[in-house]
């Protein structure tokens, strides 16, 4: 099968995930093509590595592009809308007049659903990660406690309203090209059909065993989390959670971030002093560090707000680690409560007793740290993920 795939992701589990099926994909003997504008992350997890071959084309600013952004899209900050749409064009026209089967596209960090949907004439799946959360009231709730602290003038506040309004009518435009969409999970399924009013089928992600596996290493006394250090990623009610367990136990909280936001790392560092939570903040760390700090861990603790999928607690079971997890969005598709980890409420209390449970039952972290494994090489590998998207691919060249 010759495959061209497209993305404009910056750094996170999105881009992982397509780094995984496009290491799939060409360990199986499919030609991969990547198209990207210059806008795309290719420094974290390079597709240039496994892929056929990589073409990038420029985002170049214009001034065409100024004033129609700021007209019909969203005036530009880093860089405009309708300069992103024209080199997402290009991309696609090139692709059009070459012989690929199939095409599959990733999402856009801007708009979400690319713009390239627009105008590619290939069969193409979709992958649509999430569609855009930016109105969701509890990801506005929680972005304030940023906002209190610097004070944001009235204008600017009215502004950020319409600019996420008009992102999201973007995003439902853009979607409403695709004639085929893959989701990471049935949670994502249903807020695709809310918010798009579009089918999508379910196809699950897998973590790359090669790469996160358990290690011969002494447990320490530490928990872990990933994820960008933003508000959404609920890493404060971790704070909040661990400040309830005992002093005796309690553990080094880690959290190991691809981006970092400097005013919330800040607001992070003094409410851990002020609960008496010993907490580190890492940043952009190489993936064998990454697994080994999985296996050091007794816990990984995980309390995004609605996250769509989670490759983390995926991650945590494949290197035999337990994970403590708010049960809401994605996780509770991939974590087994009681067999695998604990599902609690989004409650600081209930969330410390978990935590407290299993760091004071080390029989118990042990059988959930197998069961973990089991569950990953039953269902959660990278070689699973890549069946269940090929059949999809096959399935889009039919249609």
């Amino acid at each position: 099968m010759k495959i061209a795939v497209f993305h404009n992701l910056p750094s996170g589990g999105a881009k992982r995930a397509l780094y995984g099926f496009v290491k799939y994909l060409t360990k199986s003997g499919h030609s991969v093509d990547v198209f990207v504008p210059s806008t795309a992350n290719e420094n974290f997890l390079p597709l240039k590595d496994i892929a056929n071959k990589i073409n990038t084309f420029p985002v170049e600013r214009t001034f065409t592009g100024l004033i129609y952004s700021t007209f019909r899209y969203i005036p530009p900050i880093r860089i405009s809308l309708r300069d992103v749409e024209r080199t997402e064009k290009e991309i696609a026209d090139v692709i059009n007049k070459k012989d690929y089967d199939v095409v599959f596209s990733e999402q856009d960090q801007y708009t979400m659903s690319p713009f390239f949907l627009k105008f590619i004439e290939k069969p193409t799946v979709y992958y649509c990660q999430q569609p855009s959360r930016s109105q969701e009231a509890i990801l506005q709730n929680v972005s304030q406690r940023i906002q209190r602290e610097s004070h944001p003038q009235w204008a600017i506040r009215i502004w950020y309203k319409y600019f996420v309004s008009r992102l999201s009518d973007i995003d439902r435009k853009n979607a409403s090209f695709s004639g085929y969409i893959l989701a990471n999970s049935y949670f994502s399924r249903e807020s695709i059909l809310r918010s798009y009013g579009l089918n999508s089928f379910v196809s699950h992600l897998g973590v790359d065993t090669e790469v996160f596996k358990p290690f011969k290493v002494h447990k320490e006394n530490l928990v872990l989390s990933i994820g960008s250090c933003r508000p959404a990623k609920g890493f404060d009610f971790i704070i909040n959670s661990l400040g309830c367990v005992n002093s005796k136990i309690r553990p080094k909280f880690i959290i190991v971030s691809s981006s970092i936001n400097i005013k919330w790392k800040e607001y992070l560092e003094h409410l851990a002093i002020k609960v008496g939570v010993k907490l580190e903040i890492r940043s952009l760390i190489q993936d064998n560090e990454l697994a080994l700090l999985y296996n050091k861990a007794k816990l990984v603790l995980y309390a995004p707000y609605l996250e769509p999928f989670g490759f983390v607690p995926l991650e945590a079971m494949a290197c035999g680690t337990p994970v403590v997890a708010v049960k809401e969005g994605g996780v509770r598709e991939s974590v087994i409560n009681n067999e695998t980890g604990i599902l609690t409420e989004r409650d600081e209390d209930m969330f410390a007793e978990a935590v407290t449970e299993l760091l004071l039952n080390k029989e118990k972290r042990e059988k959930m740290a197998q069961k973990g494994i089991e569950a990953i090489h039953n269902f959660w590998t990278l070689e699973r993920a890549g069946d269940r998207l090929l059949k999809h691919l096959s399935r889009a060249m039919a249609k």
